[in-house]
């Protein structure tokens, strides 16, 4: 197809301005048009309302930058979108500036989720997403996503998730999702991160930050297909916390599979401490998932429990956990670990972990930290 170009290209981008513009009287304002190819129209928008952000959202097509002003929106419906970006003409949503924005869905009604996208190439950046009454973001059948310093806190099921069949290439960089919590079911399903339900490859999740979550911290339930996860922190997962008399959250830091299906998934270099059931678990995902220098502390059960599959473990660094290191059947290798024979325990550096519970660096990495470092050991997590 022929580049559109002066007047016509114009001409084409004016009904999606204008469904814009529309709001800009209720705080939106259509910023620029940028020169597009292959028909494809480019435009910013600024939005400072709740009503504007609803319904730029709404009308986001490839090339669309939405930016949100700081402040907290309330929105009365979920915010949804089927729109596909292209690789070089993606559609963002994003904070505007450093500006700091929060979604909020105490205003929704019960059931909904907070927001849910079912197009590719997004970029979602630099936003919240609180309390929801059921699912805080939400991704279905998306490829291309980048999903990058983003806070999911205090829903009504699990914080972030990817989901569907055809689920492919997605990073989730640098989320913090905490305090979720199903109170229909009992802490059964809220998540920090799920990736369940779903199909494809290319996904990556990393510098996560997955902590007091009423389930697990990260949750690969009936995903087929593989998943790379490093850099991440996941603690605090399947308590109680609103102290509901028939709760059932399970409590797994990282839950690598279940529901019957098999995936080769990859994790490496993460962490996980004070969940109240295993650090990591294969969930009875019969996948050569490899588990490489992750570090297990202090959780009430297994650090790292692989009793079934063909997982592959090595140089990982279990301690503390309260039932034993790890239960690794006999179809897996386990080799260099910490509760393998010949092999060294190294000291941590620091068993105090306030100062991984702190603010993130300013580039939104994970903040600096001696906890459960060790040195120069060969061994488990280096916390970065």
């Amino acid at each position: 197809m022929r580049s559109n170009t002066g007047r016509h290209r114009r001409t084409r981008t004016l009904t999606v301005v204008t469904a814009v513009a529309a709001t800009a009287g209720a705080g939106g304002a259509w910023l620029a048009l940028a020169p597009g190819t292959a028909g494809a129209a480019s435009q910013a928008v600024v939005v400072s309302t709740t009503a504007a952000l609803q319904d730029a959202v709404a009308h986001a097509a490839a090339g669309t930058t939405i930016q949100v002003r700081g402040g907290t929106y309330y929105p009365t419906s979920s915010l949804k979108s089927s729109a596909d970006g292209t690789p070089t003409a993606r559609v963002t949503l994003a904070a505007y500036g450093s500006e700091k924005v929060r979604i909020d869905g105490s205003k929704l009604p019960a059931g909904s989720w907070l927001a849910g996208i079912s197009g590719d190439y997004w970029t979602v950046r630099n936003l919240t997403f609180q309390k929801s009454p059921a699912h805080g973001f939400v991704a279905t059948s998306s490829t291309g996503g980048v999903f990058e310093n983003l806070v999911t806190a205090d829903n009504g099921n699990s914080g972030f998730t990817l989901r569907g069949e055809g689920t492919n290439d997605n990073l989730v960089r640098n989320l913090d999702s905490h305090g979720n919590y199903d109170r229909a079911t009992h802490g059964q399903n809220a998540d920090g991160i799920a990736v369940k339900f779903g199909s494809g490859r290319g996904n990556r999740i990393t510098g996560a930050r997955l902590s007091g979550n009423a389930d697990d911290g990260l949750d690969l339930w009936k995903f087929a297909g593989p998943v790379t996860i490093e850099h991440t922190w996941a603690y605090g997962n399947g308590k109680n916390r609103w102290h509901d008399p028939a709760f059932e959250g399970n409590g797994n830091g990282f839950k690598l599979g279940g529901g019957g299906t098999v995936a080769p998934h990859t994790v490496i270099n993460n962490a996980a401490w004070d969940n109240t059931l295993h650090g990591f678990t294969e969930n009875s995902n019969p996948g050569a998932t490899t588990l490489q220098r992750n570090t297990a502390y202090a959780n009430r059960k297994a650090g790292f429990y692989f009793a079934t599959g063909t997982a592959r473990l090595a140089k990982n660094l279990a301690a503390a956990n309260g039932d034993r290191p790890a239960k690794v059947g006999s179809a897996a290798v386990s080799a260099g670990n910490n509760w393998d024979r010949g092999v060294a325990t190294p000291a941590f550096r620091s068993t105090d972990a306030r100062t991984a519970y702190g603010p993130r660096r300013a580039d939104g990495s994970l903040p600096a930290t001696s906890f459960l470092t060790t040195g120069n050991a060969p061994i488990g997590s280096t916390m970065n």
